[in-house]
């Protein structure tokens, strides 16, 4: 193992970007060489990056961000300056392997095999973790990934009520998005004396939000169309469906999707990602580099305001000890219904 002295740098988490995890970091290093150096873009290694923390006690403890492929490297003041390196996860190789032809999948191809196949063959050492539901049945129709490797995968993931990406272990996940409803905050983001909120800005927007999810299942040949429906109805929600809001649907299509069941279940799964929007909270604190998107915080304001529930959106991880952790999150309403 290579090992590099970090002088700065970030990593950057955003629950709905395709590539989740990005760094960009200083480095003291030699300059590569020759094309087989590890330090270079031409994917001989991956960067594995860790942010440490130290307890009270004086414990410490090594919390992974993930594996990261390097993109570019950068050195302003060259021959002996620091390397600026941009890195993307995982993730960016699989976008990036575009299939040269069409690949065709039988109807009797399960699910799991159809994703280990696209996984696999582009890192044939990674876990493939898939939970939420039965991957080992088989599609039931043919199935063709023309050219976008990525987006067949998403669509997958989506149709099953799923996000997907690369975790801090280096493993591919393919998991459901939380129940929010009934899922206890992992962590508090509270002000005062004990708490960890250094700063923090509020924003309402209603730009780029939705009220309902419209799923539909694109069957081939004479069988019958499903469609799943899941509206925002919680009456505590300042965007429910029929209030204020007024009606702002979004609609998704799937040739995955074969049952009304599993159209409401991937529509429900996308409404989640997305209700709360419009209340989004800024916030630098004290780091923990132990939350990922997607995580359920709770955040106050002040040593009067109550406790809110947020669902983090973004995350910006400082790899130095001299600056907060920054993010953004939403407010959680409480229950969607179809």
């Amino acid at each position: 193992m290579y090992s590099l002295s970090i002088e700065d740098g970030d990593v950057f988490h955003r629950a709905s970007a395709d590539i989740r995890s990005t760094a960009s970091l200083s480095v003291l290093a030699d300059w590569p060489k020759v094309a087989s150096d590890l330090l270079n873009p031409y994917g001989n290694a991956d960067l594995f990056i860790e942010r440490g923390i130290v307890f009270g006690n004086d414990a410490r403890e090594w919390v992974s961000q993930g594996y990261f492929r390097i993109d570019t490297l950068n050195q302003e003041d060259a021959p002996n300056g620091p390397i600026q390196i941009e890195a993307s996860d995982r993730m960016a190789a699989i976008i990036d392997a575009r299939l040269p032809q069409p690949r065709q999948y039988t109807a009797s191809s399960t699910i799991r095999a159809v994703i280990e196949d696209l996984v696999l063959e582009i890192y044939p050492t990674v876990t493939v973790t898939i939970t939420g539901f039965n991957p080992d049945v088989a599609f039931g129709t043919d199935q063709i990934c023309e050219q976008d490797r990525y987006a067949f995968l998403n669509d997958i993931a989506k149709a099953n009520g799923c996000v997907m990406y690369f975790d801090h272990t280096g493993a591919f996940v393919m998991k459901p998005v939380p129940n929010y409803d009934t899922s206890p905050t992992v962590w508090d983001i509270a002000y005062g004396a004990r708490g960890v909120l250094i700063n923090v800005s509020r924003t309402l927007s209603r730009d780029d939000v939705f009220n309902a999810v419209v799923a539909n299942g694109e069957q081939a040949g004479g069988a019958e169309p499903v469609q799943g429906i899941a509206y925002d109805l919680n009456p505590l929600s300042p965007t429910r469906w029929n209030g204020p809001f007024k009606q702002v649907p979004r609609f998704y299509s799937s040739s995955f999707l074969r049952t009304n069941t599993q159209a409401y279940n991937a529509a429900r799964a996308m409404l989640a990602r997305s209700t709360g929007v419009p209340y989004t909270v800024d916030f630098n604190i004290v780091p923990n580099p132990a939350l990922e998107p997607l995580d359920l915080v709770g955040v106050s304001y002040s040593d009067q305001s109550g406790k809110e529930r947020h669902v983090l959106d973004t995350l910006t991880v400082p790899l130095v000890a001299s600056r907060p952790m920054t993010g953004s999150s939403r407010i959680q309403p409480k229950e969607i219904k179809s």
